[in-house]
């Protein structure tokens, strides 16, 4: 089980918080292609067209998740290691199984 800023209220500010306003504009233009996508769908644009578009948002969601993750590692992951090693492994096996479910996607 995966911990969440609702079952610990106290829980410092995440990696990501610095890039927040970054993240969030990312993820609206993710969603404008989304959007633009479905009007393609409804409009019977060509197949390759709606593939290629498809691939384009897969990219974007991509680069987000490693930034994400990268952010995850480079606070949540070593600010657990400083506290205890268990502390720290744990965020390490919750890392990992991140990584496992980005490589599968």
């Amino acid at each position: 089980m995966t911990m969440t800023e609702h079952e610990h209220p106290n829980q410092p500010p995440y990696g990501y918080t610095d890039d927040k306003a970054a993240y969030l504009r990312r993820l609206g233009r993710i969603e404008g292609q989304i959007r633009g996508i479905s009007r393609m769908v409804d409009d019977d644009k060509y197949c390759i067209d709606i593939l290629t578009q498809i691939s384009a948002v897969r990219s974007a969601l991509q680069s987000v998740s490693v930034g994400l993750l990268e952010e995850h590692i480079g606070h949540c992951v070593v600010d657990a290691a400083k506290a205890s090693d268990e502390a720290g492994n744990d965020k390490v096996t919750e890392a990992s199984a991140a990584i496992a479910r980005l490589v599968k996607s």
